[in-house]
């Protein structure tokens, strides 16, 4: 019998394993599909790195910092900033702390006036105060309603935070909490937007490497849960003290109906190979003129050139929600959008492949950071959708478990 058994081997789950035989507690990580990872998966495809939607890890997440070694990931940052597509043109808006020479470049882009670029400062250091626990506990509200009550323009929402925020939240109409708004401000501000050279899969790779030999089980799909044990669906019992369910929300409440599945916000991802970069940068371009099916375009290979062959770039773009267009299609109408911001040479891009990920965030209201309590007695759940929807979330969340059942 092992002392827990965990059943999900994403960030949540591989994070609770590692913080238990950090206090040398013998568990066991019991996951259903042919990989750890979860939702952060990289596919190979015709020597491209595919990370299955557009993901990157915040540098300044604590929890990553803690459990994550940055150095060997290899990690590969993003520009402190973004470009934005709105009036026909490209406009650059930077980070005035960490690229001082595009100040007037970003002053003179429009989308938004002087007194906009200054408020998101003064939004900065407001995020920046205080610790993440008073942070969770400031008054709520929607992303959009915090933006309006600090004076931002109509103008700077549509055109920069929409796109920006909702590519991060994907939720353009910004309905996210205010908390979370807050958070990212924060962790945009004390590091930088990243991707492991080899793609993000490398993350829950590392984790699962620290975990002593034999502890993951992959191929073991857990059925249901019993008194002292968990079910396989081959018939196998797995008994153990405590158990841990890490899977993502809905599969959390197909096992314990005493949670309620969590609503989910939706997202495909377009990839492209190109001959070359349509950016030239490691950056992040936007979708500020209001209207089309992409939110915002990286190419991958500028950020991590390990994502593409020698010679070539990899276009990852983002369209939010769920698209009713059939995936041919749906890379059809992007590319013929992408030729008005890129030219002629788009024509020449190769469509790869399309990641439509139905179930990519969890929507959390209201967005607190409780401390994990049992299910049942014996019984945890741990999960981005139990704390917040990120990578930190996931990750914190199955740290906080491991140590309340340290705690006993």
């Amino acid at each position: 019998m092992s002392e827990v058994v965990i059943v999900g081997a994403g960030l949540a789950g591989l994070t609770c394993a590692r913080r238990l035989q950090a206090d040398g507690v013998e568990c066991v990580v019991l996951e259903a599909g042919d990989a750890v990872g979860g939702r952060v998966r990289t596919d190979v495809v015709e020597g491209f790195r595919l990370d299955r939607g557009f993901q990157v890890l915040l540098t300044a997440y604590p929890a990553a910092r803690k459990w994550l070694d940055y150095e060997r990931l290899e990690l590969r940052k993003f520009s402190a900033g973004a470009l934005v597509w709105c009036e026909g043109r490209k406009h650059r808006v930077s980070d005035p702390w960490r690229e001082p020479g595009a100040l007037w470049a970003t002053l003179r882009a429009p989308v938004g006036s002087l007194a906009d670029k200054m408020r998101i400062a003064t939004l900065r250091a407001a995020a920046r105060r205080g610790t993440l626990d008073e942070l969770f506990a400031r008054p709520e509200r929607s992303a959009m309603a915090a933006l309006r009550a600090h004076g931002f323009s109509e103008r700077m929402i549509d055109r920069f935070m929409r796109p920006w925020l909702g590519g991060i939240f994907l939720d353009r109409e910004l309905e996210t909490s205010s908390r979370m708004l807050e958070f990212v401000f924060r962790m945009f501000a004390e590091g930088h937007a990243a991707v492991p050279a080899a793609g993000m899969q490398a993350i829950p790779e590392q984790l699962a490497a620290g975990l002593q030999g034999g502890t993951v089980r992959l191929g073991a799909k857990v059925e249901k849960l019993e008194p002292g044990a968990v079910r396989l669906t081959n018939g196998e019992r797995v008994e153990a003290r405590q158990m841990v369910v890490a899977t993502e929300g809905a599969v959390a409440a197909e096992l314990m109906p005493e949670i309620a599945a969590p609503a989910w916000r939706a997202v495909t991802v377009v990839y492209f190979a190109a001959p070359r970069s349509p950016l030239g940068e490691p950056t992040l371009m936007l979708n500020g003129a209001g209207r089309g099916l992409v939110n915002n375009v990286a190419v991958m290979s500028d950020v991590a050139p390990g994502y593409a062959p020698a010679g070539q770039a990899l276009v990852a773009v983002a369209v939010l929600g769920e698209s009713a267009l059939d995936d041919a299609m749906l890379a059809g109408r992007v590319r013929a959008e992408l030729a008005e911001w890129f030219g002629a040479g788009v024509s020449e891009w190769r469509w790869l492949r399309n990641y439509r990920v139905r179930r990519a965030l969890p929507v959390r209201w209201p967005l607190e950071r409780r401390a994990p309590v049992a299910v049942r007695p014996g019984v945890w759940v741990a999960g981005d959708f139990a704390a917040s929807a990120s990578l930190q979330g996931a990750m914190e969340s199955g740290e906080r478990v491991a140590e309340a059942i340290l705690r006993g």
